[in-house]
């Protein structure tokens, strides 16, 4: 038996917006797929062949040959994913979906794929391949909510690797330290996909993880903050980490290529873990803003306090030599039409080299998603706009269009007398747009 995975093709920022190309002196950030697949690849029993397809870097086509085709897709390839499905089941292939969007909307994927994967996909996959070679495959499988992860293999991150080709090679890919969250964050789809408890991914699993990214030349990103949260042993798993991050020989920021992080995060971190954190190798943090009191008030309505904050959240990474690689978001309910130009002045106070700039979006499944339903606010379902680059909502204080001139014209401000970015090596000048 053999399973074709496929990793849809999305829109990117500049793909959305090409004129951003022209303003913007940096080059984009092209990161690997996400873990769904190659962690499905790890708990493949050692009979069944597994390919790999990037749709991203050549469109998929009927030619990939396969007993079983499988997608794993969040919602900006929502559109693309169900298109690949629809081709391969009138074709009369065999095709099962997994990832963000069908966890999150399983009514609407469920009538593009012969079955669907509801959360996490280790525990059910083998018993999907038994059924699908029987001919009994079932429409839908849901994670189960016992699967320990201390079962879990570290990724295989090697299909993807070896799928690389000019056009498409990340330097780095994700390193998971946990999952599940038992926040309920208005924009986060985190404990819709992976439940409401966070349990922590072994060490030896991340230190695998880690030792092979290492052996192909790459580095790990680590998204989440869940590691800095104190409950359920975060930190300390964390901290440990970080000790085997050390013994890593690679360079100071070769191993890691970014942690995720909050502004009020790093104003409230112990020194001493910044400074663990710094001496194990991590020089950037991407810090994400626009979901936390800090930076809503600060950009949304101008809390001179929180502005404060703010930037002494940046002069904070700079004391302990990590760049504050920041992400802002605009579209808030609490954002008047000034936050525009109070984003400008925190980029300007704060030194801000490089920065993106992102649309709130209603993702699907999430509290912003049902509030915003209720309210009738969701003007646009085509799924491919949902990439933080395209108005899918009526905002609370300006117009849908005002919003999305108003996040052109910030890469556009912010950049234009940054163009001495393009004289940097394409690792120091590349963002994400």
């Amino acid at each position: 038996m053999k399973v074709q995975f496929v990793y849809p093709r999305f829109e990117r920022h500049a793909q959305s917006h090409p004129e951003l190309t022209e303003a913007v002196p940096c080059d984009e950030y092209l990161g690997g797929p996400s873990l769904g697949m190659a962690s499905l690849a790890a708990v493949t029993p050692p009979q069944v062949e597994v390919a790999f397809h990037d749709d991203r870097l050549k469109p998929f086509s009927l030619a990939l040959e396969a007993d079983l085709y499988a997608l794993s897709f969040f919602t900006p390839a929502a559109t693309r994913a169900m298109q690949i499905g629809d081709m391969l089941r009138a074709a009369g292939k065999k095709v099962v979906a997994g990832g963000i969007f069908p966890s999150m909307m399983p009514h609407v994927a469920k009538e593009h794929f012969d079955s669907i994967v509801v959360g996490e996909g280790e525990a059910v996959w083998p018993r999907l391949l038994a059924d699908a070679a029987r001919g009994e495959l079932k429409p839908r499988y849901d994670a189960d909510p016992d699967y320990d992860l201390a079962n879990l293999p570290p990724p295989k991150i090697d299909m993807y690797v070896d799928a690389e080709d000019p056009a498409l090679h990340p330097d780095d890919y994700p390193l998971q330290t946990s999952r599940g969250c038992p926040l309920s964050c208005d924009a986060c789809v985190l404990p819709g996909v992976m439940r409401n408890k966070l349990r922590l991914i072994p060490e030896q699993t991340m230190l695998t993880a880690l030792a092979d990214l290492a052996r192909r030349g790459k580095r790990a990103a680590l998204t989440e903050d869940t590691s800095f949260f104190f409950f359920s042993g975060a930190r300390r798993h964390f901290r440990s980490f970080l000790e085997g991050l050390k013994r890593d020989p690679r360079p100071r920021g070769e191993k890691v290529s970014y942690i995720g992080i909050s502004m009020p995060m790093i104003l409230s971190l112990d020194p001493k873990l910044l400074r663990e954190i710094s001496e194990a190798g991590v020089n950037r943090f991407y810090l994400v803003c626009g979901f936390d009191p800090i930076t809503r008030k600060a950009f949304g309505t101008g809390d001179p306090d929180s502005m404060r904050k703010a930037v002494a959240s940046i002069e904070r990474c700079h004391e302990f030599d990590i760049e504050p690689y920041t992400s802002l978001l605009v579209g808030n309910d609490t954002d008047d039409e000034g936050v525009f130009d109070r984003m400008l002045e925190f980029g300007r106070k704060a030194g801000v080299d490089k920065t993106e700039f992102a649309i709130f979006t209603p993702y699907p499944g999430t509290p912003a998603w049902h509030q915003m339903q209720e309210q009738g606010r969701i003007i646009d379902t085509t799924w491919s706009h949902y990439n933080d680059a395209n108005v899918v909502f009526r905002p609370k204080q300006m117009t849908p269009d005002r919003l999305l001139q108003g996040y052109l014209d910030l890469w556009r401000e912010f950049y234009k007398d940054k163009m001495h970015l393009q004289s940097l090596d394409h690792r120091d000048r590349t963002i994400q747009f």
